[in-house]
């Protein structure tokens, strides 16, 4: 069992971009901190629409969170819709759902666009409870609040989910999706946005930002950068960033890759057309892999020390086969291939921060992404391209920290 995220651990080594380090002082628009497939989709927005534009992220572009992802482009967040109208509203949630759902179709347009091969295909996602009648009651309303609300999505009877997915529940909820390999994504993203006129740089970790009245001064460890904004884009609270920790609760997710499935294992999987996600508290997402593999994560727990990550990887690896297995019992002795763990961080209300803050001028923050996918990082380019050039669309701020403070 190898233990690295498999879109990192399966691309060849020799075609691995390879960045300098930024040294010296300099100046630009937009300075990003963070090389994730947020950092590089919104370095490619900005760099496309003539913004100068530097990208500084402290290990390998794509290597952390980008790669430990599940690689799904949803069109809707995964949090709950009638929750969300209960909090901030039925018009908010509708417009924050809209959103997500544009910018997700945008950003699988604009792969195709640029030209960059990150395996895109069609992969709905299969909302499904199996938690007894009072989880599928809760199910089922939320499907009608997002029904009445006038969101495309559609409700599976047992016999339906049955058919599609071989998987014994009460019911379920269908959403549109793709799925997409997101390392590949993200250094396409980060080729293009060189392309075009970006500089992007590897090995440079920031140690605090500082901000006066006209701009914001980026400090490294080998240098510094005066920037009109900068976008932190690294999905939780840096270090330098303390203070916004208070607004998100942070988690270890793990995830395991199985080996290929035998030809009398796939008989019983059913259509594979369709990812999974369950109701249960932490949640369970499953995807179908090429070469006939699963993707499947979850085993949230806090945190661990850096001493213990190896050991809690191969033990969430053992629980999480195990848990596959009563999803689809025909799996049951297949081996996990890849297992691995990536650092996540939720927002109070469950959803992205995406935004300025008022304590924090020249700042734009890009946090909290969950499980939401891959869409959050075109949602972040859109709105934060619209904030560069002065130039926002109404109910922007619905994304930022205004919603939870």
């Amino acid at each position: 069992m190898r233990t690295a995220p498999y879109f990192f651990d399966t691309f060849p080594k020799t075609r691995r971009p390879d960045y300098p380090r930024f040294k010296g002082d300099g100046r630009a628009t937009l300075v990003i901190v963070g090389g994730g497939l947020t950092g590089c989709a919104s370095a490619l927005a900005g760099a496309a629409s003539g913004v100068r534009v530097v990208l500084l992220e402290a290990d390998r572009i794509g290597r952390g969170m980008t790669a430990g992802s599940v690689g799904l482009l949803r069109q809707s967040f995964d949090a709950s819709f009638q929750e969300t109208a209960t909090r901030h509203g039925l018009r908010t949630a509708r417009h924050l759902w809209e959103a997500m759902r544009r910018a997700s179709l945008d950003f699988a347009a604009a792969l195709r666009r640029f030209g960059i091969r990150a395996d895109l295909s069609d992969q709905d996602l299969l909302y499904f409870t199996r938690n007894g009648p009072a989880a599928e009651r809760r199910l089922k309303r939320e499907y009608q609040a997002r029904r009445d609300a006038g969101l495309d999505l559609t409700w599976l009877n047992k016999a339906a989910l049955r058919r599609e997915s071989a998987v014994d529940a009460d019911g379920a909820v269908r959403t549109d999706g793709m799925a997409l390999d997101p390392y590949r994504a993200c250094i396409g993203l980060a080729a293009a946005a060189e392309a075009r006129g970006a500089a992007i740089h590897e090995g440079t970790r920031v140690r605090r930002i500082r901000f006066g009245r006209k701009s914001a001064q980026v400090i490294c460890e080998s240098g510094s950068l005066t920037a009109d904004t900068v976008l932190v884009a690294t999905g939780s609270p840096a270090d330098f960033l303390a203070a916004l920790r208070r607004h998100f609760t942070s988690s270890e997710v793990y995830a395991v890759v199985t080996e290929q499935m035998p030809a009398a294992v796939r008989r019983e999987t059913g259509r594979r057309a369709a990812a999974l996600r369950d109701t249960q508290t932490p949640p369970h997402v499953l995807r179908w892999m090429r070469e006939d593999r699963v993707l499947f994560a979850g085993a949230d727990q806090p945190p661990v020390a850096s001493r213990l990550h190896d050991k809690a990887v191969a033990q969430r690896a053992m629980q999480l086969m195990y848990e596959l297995s009563t999803l689809y019992p025909a799996i049951s002795g297949l081996q996990p291939a890849w297992a691995w763990s990536v650092a996540q961080s939720e927002s109070a209300d469950a959803l992205p921060i995406i935004g300025p803050h008022r304590n924090f001028p020249h700042h734009f923050f890009s946090l909290g992404h969950g499980r939401h996918g891959a869409g959050v990082a075109w949602l972040t380019a859109r709105v934060l391209l619209r904030h560069v050039t002065g130039d926002p669309a109404r109910g922007d701020e619905l994304f930022g920290f205004a919603r939870i403070l």
